[in-house]
């Protein structure tokens, strides 16, 4: 199944929601960073987030930022998205190695630490938004879901999974979010709780067949549930070798001179998406003139 978001509302319109199935994502992602699982279960997870947010934003050219920045020996994640479906995302150290928790599961929480989360959302205007709170648990939805009630004043509650299979590739990965609208009738509010407090396991769900749509019906089939559209989502970069030019020739004369006299070609590194680029020593020279009329 390709990956994919659908967004939908509930309650006449009370309840708007998302759900999203992410494991090609998610699998390219492991393949590329080649991450260990429990880095894979935690990229996966804020990458189904950041692909599910992203569709939230309206504007064409609207990107989305979500960063953690914590001690624990992942040394942090960092996923950007857009409005079309566009994912992208890189954990600082992918091969952290943890046993697994008191549950048995991946230990994500251990991996990601204590620390922040930041959401940054470029929209255009003169300043981006900017929210940031305090990691709760490191498990990554409860995170967001306290971003949402603390940062955007949205009672919200966040569910994403990645399960692996023993060959350490993404067998499943994908989550839900469903958020409360300032008019939502108490009684709502109390039945979607209990629903919410009975809610197996995202990755359960997806691993008994279930689409975003079953999941969503799971979820809000009693509130009359209306899929309002689906959108395909993916892992896609936008680096290029133009980009990673004009990055070298913005470090300036000085930076690129050291680098044509030590006599090597160099190689610049996309952290998002592993690609390499390697300039050579007449290529260097090229950008060093084009950085000298600046």
């Amino acid at each position: 199944m390709a990956d994919y978001i659908v967004r939908a509302t509930a309650a006449d319109s009370q309840i708007r929601a998302f759900a999203a199935t992410t494991r090609e994502m998610v699998e390219y992602a492991r393949a590329v960073h080649n991450t260990s699982p429990v880095a894979s279960a935690a990229l996966g997870r804020l990458l189904t987030a950041g692909a599910m947010m992203g569709a939230m934003m309206k504007g064409d050219q609207d990107i989305l930022t979500l960063q953690i920045k914590a001690g624990g020996p992942l040394r942090g994640i960092t996923v950007t998205a857009d409005s079309k479906g566009n994912v992208k995302g890189f954990v600082g150290n992918p091969e952290v190695i943890l046993p697994p928790n008191a549950r048995g599961k991946l230990d994500v929480s251990g991996a990601v630490g204590v620390g922040i989360l930041n959401v940054i959302k470029d929209m255009g205007l003169k300043e981006p938004y900017v929210g940031q709170v305090a990691l709760q648990t490191g498990e990554i939805a409860d995170d967001l879901t306290y971003y949402f009630a603390t940062s955007e004043q949205v009672p919200s509650s966040v569910g994403l999974g990645v399960l692996m299979n023993r060959d350490n590739t993404v067998k499943q990965a994908g989550g839900f979010i469903i958020q409360l609208m300032p008019f939502t009738d108490e009684k709502v509010i109390q039945a979607l709780e209990e629903k919410l407090s009975k809610v197996t396991s995202v990755t359960s769900m997806l691993d008994a067949g279930m689409t975003p749509e079953d999941i969503l019906m799971e979820l809000l089939g009693e509130f009359g549930l209306e899929i309002a559209e689906k959108t395909d989502t993916r892992f896609a970069c936008n680096c290029s070798r133009e980009r990673v030019s004009k990055a070298l020739i913005s470090i300036g004369e000085k930076e690129i001179k050291e680098m044509i006299d030590e006599g090597k070609p160099i190689e610049m590194n996309c952290h998002f998406c592993n690609t390499s680029y390697t300039f050579q020593m007449e290529e260097l020279k090229q950008l060093l003139a084009v950085a000298k009329k600046r």
